[in-house]
This record gives structure tokens, C-alpha cells and sequence, in this order.
């Protein structure tokens, strides 16, 4: 029987340690396979009735905390709840999944990811859906449908490659009609010329669609918008804001879209105010009341931000809540 307690794995740790320190080696002999320095590819495929789901992953940012990453609570609440999900110390990490539905006649992705300029500002750690896209063996050129949740960059950014042009060439490109008529308006960007972030995403939705203004379809709330997806209004994070159920025979799940920012802050705590809210009181309402439905109907639920490959179940907990993750099934 083995005796496995702290005093042996520290010493464990020391003996490996002064091995460091004289040279020698340990006993074990070093594998000469060079490393790879790499991640795998980042793509997850589920069914919903007779879809196939692909949870594709665009990556994930970690980031020193701003002060007012979370508006209504001290710094220090925060960075005990990055703490106690063991994210790197002082950080912050967030991930961004779009969703890949294929309805057997229509391919439809919904959200693009930061973007192809982004993959390379940020040497790989965002932008990855083009990759794993391919990856899953999925050409750009096939999707039918790109459907926008909100405007926000890191939702929009990817139907644009590097050069500019179409990412997706024969896609529909389809928007919430709420979120295109606050995001377009000159009168609101003048609004908020002193907000710096507001300013950057009114510059950013204008660069993004110019020249597609009359192209894109506006989509209205309470509406079936593509085959089997009906669009929820969500308001709160942007005035558009839109999450979605994904049915199929008598299975569906909702896709909560941004509904919360990371699970482990503000599905955990649905009361605390992410940065990025345009209405955080309205955001903080939307919240409750879409996660108390999702609990109540224990759906499967799909967050942008959940950790890859974003698929759980929402619990309550007396006032706050908890994510369930899905088992990783190795069929489909």
C-alpha cells in the first residue's frame, strides 16, 4: 500500500529540485520527441434531435483585472472569485465559443469570433475559428447563415479576414434589428464620445459592416430566424442583445449568447455588473430571469463565455446559481 501524504510529495518536489540544481539527471530517461508548443485543435460536436451541433473555440484571453472589470462590488471580491477558479493570479480569463448548427439543409454559425487580425495581434490566443473550422472540416465558403447575437467586436469581428473581405462569401448575414439600429445611429455615437470603450464599439460596428449596410438582414425578436432557431430577446448587454433556442423533434438548447459574462463571476453571482453592459440594472434582470428558466426547465445551456466546450446545465443555489458542465461524450 502506498503511503501518499504531503511529506512525501514535498520531498519528492525537493529531491527533483536539487537534481536541477547539481545536473544530474533523474532516473527516468528524457523522451527525445521535441515538443510541440502548440494546442490542438479546439472543436466539439453535440446533437440536438436530428442537428449537429459543433461548439467551435475562437480561444481565450487572460488579462491583468481592471480595477472596474466588475462595476458594483470591490476589486478584491473580484479577484476572490478568479482566485477560487484558479485563474492566473491577478488575471482574468475569458473564453469566446461560437456555435456551428447544421440543420441537415442549412449551415448556420452563430457568432464569428475576434477575427483573423486579432489571431495574429494576439499570437494565437484569440481568433482560432477560421482554424478550427477547417479543423472540423468545415469550409467558410459552405456556411449558409452567419447570425449575429449583438454587435459587440469579439461577436463580430470574424466575418472579416485580414485583408477585409468576406470571410464567409456566400453566407446571409443576419443581425438583431434592435442592436443594428442603436449601433448605427450618429446621434447615439455622439452620445458616447466620453466613454471610451462605447466609443471604440460604435467605430468598430462602422468599420465592420461598411459597404454591407443594405445587405445584412435585420431579425426581429420572438421569431423563428433559421431553421429550428428562434430568436429570445435578451436586452442588457447591448439593446439587442439575443440568445436563442436551437430545437429539433422534441430536444433544444438555449444559447445564452452573453446573457452572462464568465460563468464563474456573474452566472455565480448574477447580481455583480461586468463592464461590458451597456443597461448593467436591465442586464442584472435578464440575467435572473433567464437562468431561472433555464434551471426550471433543466435545459442544456450553450454560453460564448463558458469555459470550451460550453455546454452545461444551470442549478439554482439558493440566490446565485451554478453551471453543471456536460460530460465530454466521445460519440455524437
Amino acid at each position: 500500500m502506498i503511503d501518499l501524504n504531503r511529506r512525501h510529495l514535498l520531498a519528492g518536489t525537493a529531491a527533483i529540485g536539487a537534481a536541477a540544481v547539481t545536473g544530474l539527471r533523474p532516473s527516468s530517461v528524457n523522451a527525445s520527441v521535441p515538443q510541440t508548443g502548440t494546442q490542438a485543435p479546439g472543436f466539439y460536436r453535440y446533437k440536438v434531435g436530428s442537428y449537429e451541433c459543433t461548439s467551435i473555440n475562437d480561444g481565450a484571453r487572460s488579462f491583468p483585472m481592471p480595477d472596474t472589470f466588475v462595476t458594483n462590488i470591490p476589486k478584491e471580491e473580484a479577484q476572490a472569485a478568479s482566485d477560487a477558479a484558479y485563474m492566473p493570479k491577478g488575471m482574468v480569463t475569458v473564453p469566446f465559443n461560437p456555435q456551428l448548427i447544421n440543420t441537415g439543409s442549412k449551415l448556420i454559425l452563430i457568432d464569428t469570433g475576434n477575427g483573423i487580425a486579432n489571431f495574429e495581434a494576439t499570437k494565437g490566443a484569440v481568433g482560432r475559428t477560421l482554424q478550427n473550422l477547417q479543423a472540423a472540416g468545415v469550409d467558410p465558403k459552405a456556411i449558409d447563415v452567419v447570425l449575429l447575437s449583438h454587435l459587440h467586436p469579439d461577436h463580430t469581428n470574424g466575418i472579416r479576414l485580414a485583408d477585409g473581405s468576406m470571410a464567409f462569401p456566400n453566407a446571409e448575414i443576419m443581425v438583431p434589428a434592435k442592436d443594428w439600429a442603436f449601433w448605427t445611429s450618429d446621434e447615439n455615437a455622439s452620445k458616447a464620445e466620453s466613454n471610451a470603450m462605447m466609443k471604440n464599439y460604435f467605430a468598430n460596428v462602422k468599420k465592420t459592416f461598411a459597404g454591407l449596410e443594405s445587405k445584412v438582414t435585420k431579425y426581429e425578436w420572438g421569431k423563428e430566424v433559421a431553421p429550428g432557431i428562434t430568436s429570445i430577446g435578451t436586452p442588457g448587454h447591448t439593446p439587442g442583445h439575443t440568445s436563442f433556442t436551437v430545437a429539433s423533434g422534441d430536444k433544444k438548447v438555449l444559447i445564452q449568447s452573453d446573457v452572462t459574462n464568465i460563468p464563474e463571476f456573474f452566472l455565480r453571482n448574477p447580481d455583480w455588473h461586468v463592464a461590458y453592459d451597456a443597461d448593467p440594472a436591465l442586464a442584472q434582470e435578464t440575467r435572473h430571469k433567464f437562468l431561472d428558466m433555464a434551471a426550471a426547465e433543466k435545459a442544456t445551456v450553450v454560453g460564448f463565455h463558458f469555459t470550451f466546450p460550453s455546454v452545461g446545465h444551470v442549478e439554482k443555489d439558493g440566490a446565485k446559481y451554478r453551471l453543471i458542465p456536460s460530460a465530454w461524450n466521445p460519440t455524437i
